[in-house]
């Protein structure tokens, strides 16, 4: 570490204490927990004091409002020329096999920005995530724990939902909601769908944050050129990114390497997202949740994309709260979902389940 006593180390220090961030004033308990981290860190006897910051802040983009196609459960709605078919959550840091997110007693940190959640997160999934590369004629199994509770009386009731999805989308896939299944047949040729369902096309997405959301500028609206800018993104646009971006995190539970860490930072770009404290998960966890305030939708109609629920210091992902209604006027039932991934595995046929050891 620089000496002290340099006068450069001096007027940096200064600067530091001066800067303004724009950020309502820590309270006593959050700046004590501070202390505290910082402390640990830097007098850890393997700190690296010389590594650089895991993530970088992005410029900033203009607040714009954005329309909304709301989506129920995990079935979702075409958004180009095809039928998406809804086979699963997303998954916890892309590590696969059983999902056991570091469970902590801790406080959540407060006054975090959005940003700051969602750059730690992906900084969390891309040093946890465990590279796969699955054949073409194989499928991805995923198995999810739904939470469901009625608003008004209180009644919760548990669902699991375990899909296999075919790989190149090329096979039937089976695919469940709330318990019930249904097979799922391949796109006809005509058919196109967001987020992919085949790796083929996942993996030709692309890992940096700014490019993943001009590329679905691109995949969307037909934008060309190759001084495309985030500050040129139209009110339209930014609508639909932010909703390819959370259907890409939700409705992908397993992705090619460096794919979710992208998503996650190219959400914490767009305009309007923001960090709720002290929301609770399925197991009862206490984490930071990332939601989104549509400008454009009527006070007190909810956007896609729920809540996706971090661990408030680790950042790990811990699972998504969202709500459902069925029935209509008086007959109308409200419910708070809450979600997680329990597992994933890569398997050979469809309806196969892993190992145990797996």
């Amino acid at each position: 570490m620089r000496d002290i006593d340099d006068p450069r180390a001096l007027w940096e220090l200064r600067d530091l204490a001066a800067y303004d961030a724009g950020a309502p004033p820590l309270d006593e308990e959050t700046r004590r927990r501070g202390r505290a981290r910082l402390l640990a860190t830097v007098t850890a006897p393997d700190a690296d004091r010389t590594r650089k910051p895991a993530f970088r802040l992005a410029s900033p983009v203009r607040r714009r409002p954005v329309l909304r196609i709301a989506l129920s459960g995990l079935v979702a709605a075409a958004v180009t020329a095809g039928v998406l078919v809804a086979v699963g959550h997303d998954g916890d840091d892309g590590r696969g096999r059983t999902a056991k997110p570091p469970v902590t007693d801790l406080p959540p940190m407060r006054n975090v920005s959005a940003r700051t959640v969602l750059n730690g997160a992906a900084t969390y999934a891309r040093q946890h995530e465990k590279p796969v590369s699955p054949r073409d004629d194989q499928f991805v199994y995923t198995k999810e724990i739904i939470k469901e509770t009625n608003q008004k009386t209180g009644t919760t009731k548990t669902h699991v939902a375990e899909n296999w999805r075919s790989v190149d989308g090329s096979r039937r896939s089976w695919v469940m909601e709330l318990s019930k299944g249904w097979w799922a047949p391949p796109l006809k040729d005509n058919e196109s769908v967001w987020p992919p369902q085949d790796w083929s096309r996942l993996r030709k997405l692309p890992t940096d944050p700014e490019q993943l959301i001009l590329a679905i500028q691109r995949e969307s609206f037909g934008r060309q050129g190759e001084d495309a800018s985030l500050d040129d993104i139209t009110d339209q646009e930014w609508s639909h990114i932010h909703f390819s971006l959370a259907g890409l995190l939700k409705l992908v539970p397993v992705m090619p390497e460096g794919l979710r860490p992208a998503a996650y930072e190219a959400l914490g770009m767009v305009p309007g997202v923001k960090a709720v404290p002290n929301q609770k998960d399925a197991k009862g966890r206490v984490g930071v949740a990332i939601t989104y305030n549509d400008p454009t939708l009527p006070e007190g109609a909810s956007s896609y994309g729920g809540h996706f629920i971090f661990d408030p210091v680790t950042y790990a992902f811990l699972g998504f709260r969202d709500e459902r209604s069925s029935g209509d006027g008086k007959d109308m039932k409200v419910y708070t979902q809450l979600s997680y991934l329990d597992r994933w595995a890569i398997v050979d046929r469809v309806k196969q389940y892993p190992s145990a050891a797996g």
